[in-house]
């Protein structure tokens, strides 16, 4: 397997060198990067929103607090109609980013140096009519992509470009085209768009008093220092951030072994809200409601708490043991070892099964990088 040296950020991160269709025949593989890289996990999970959102008569001061916290993007009005076809079998669907900002206390979580921020963990939550089920599919953040035409947060318009690195597009053009990008890639048009960052999923975990995981086999990992015997492990926000961006020791090293523990972390996350009774502590609700809000963008139809409260409520008959995760299939690009592209026909069939409310085809579920299973 070919290694990569170090994150070479926006610029090398894009080949703008033609626009690359993702092929069938490359052979698998993935590069990884050294660096310390935090990755936040797979993000807000959805039921949290109807747990800790659902405050009731706990007075103005603590709404318009929290409501406070919350930032928006106005995606509808960036993208205009430009956007699929909304389709009565396409159910809900979300985009969540994980963004590695360096701004603010975010700075004091990564010691690398790279300007700006990218979307280091990108996931499509699709939740088909009748919300008591999900699934959650992850990008790879090195996947090449054709970015579409894209008009940028200070004005200007970026032309389409081929043979991008999907974590790039953030940082050239915002949340608004990485929105534009995967639509185009999945024909799926999202609903809603969330963003968190790193500070915020740290204090997310510490203000649930912590996250219990359970690994088959031990890590040790110097570039994060996380270590953990094998067994079960209750992980507190550092623990939990080290344990999300883990590569070394685990498969082959590479994002895609990473994307698999972030899967693992989010089922865990989801069952241990599931399992507190965080409604019948009004302080423990405000913590883990300040923590989440703080952090958060959305887009505006969810950009306020009331908005949020009510997206929230509505997925509180998912549960986390129905919650399927799949790692978007790839292989490594024949032209550049350390990127990875979608896989066809497997790519498109994973696709289409969430626009026509299809179950996901168990092909669609298997990585050509190792022939194993993504879900």
């Amino acid at each position: 397997m070919t290694h990569s040296t170090a994150d070479t950020g926006a610029q090398d991160a894009q080949h703008e060198d033609g626009p690359g269709r993702p092929g069938d025949g490359e052979k698998p593989g993935r590069g990884r990067r050294s660096g310390r890289r935090l990755r936040p996990a797979v993000l807000v999970p959805l039921t949290l929103l109807a747990l800790l959102l659902a405050l009731g008569g706990t007075g103005w001061w603590l709404y318009r607090d929290l409501d406070a916290n919350l930032a928006h993007v106005d995606i509808d009005r960036a993208l205009g109609d430009d956007r699929p076809e909304k389709l009565p079998t396409s159910g809900r669907n979300i985009l969540v980013l994980g963004s590695d900002s360096r701004a603010g206390e975010n700075a004091a979580l990564d010691a690398g140096k790279a300007p700006g921020a990218r979307s280091d963990t990108a996931l499509v939550v699709h939740i088909p009519e009748g919300r008591s089920r999900a699934t959650a599919v992850s990008i790879p953040r090195d996947t090449l992509v054709t970015r579409p035409e894209c008009g940028t947060p200070s004005g200007r318009t970026l032309p389409e470009a081929g043979r991008v690195m999907f974590n790039s597009v953030y940082a050239q053009a915002g949340p608004a085209c990485v929105v534009k990008t995967v639509e185009r890639m999945s024909g799926i048009r999202m609903d809603h768009y969330m963003e968190i960052d790193f500070a915020g999923f740290r204090d997310l975990v510490d203000a649930l008093g912590g996250v219990t995981i359970t690994t088959d086999r031990a890590i040790d990992d110097k570039a994060t220092g996380l270590r953990l015997g094998a067994g079960t492990h209750r992980l507190d926000g550092e623990e939990a951030l080290r344990f999300v961006r883990t590569r070394h020791g685990i498969g082959d090293g590479s994002d895609l072994g990473r994307i698999g523990l972030q899967q693992q972390f989010l089922t865990a996350l989801l069952t241990e809200i599931k399992q507190q009774e965080i409604l019948t502590s009004p302080a423990k609700l405000y913590r883990i409601a300040d923590a989440a809000t703080a952090s958060l963008t959305t887009d505006t139809a969810i950009g306020s708490l009331t908005g949020l409260a009510d997206f929230g409520r509505s997925l509180q008959g998912i549960d986390p043991a129905a919650m399927e995760t799949i790692t978007l299939p790839v292989i490594q690009d024949e032209r550049d070892p350390n990127r990875v592209v979608p896989v066809q026909p497997r790519a498109e069939e994973l696709w289409k099964a969430l626009r026509t409310g299809a179950a996901v085809p168990d092909t669609a579920k298997r990585s050509p990088v190792n022939g194993s299973s993504t879900g």
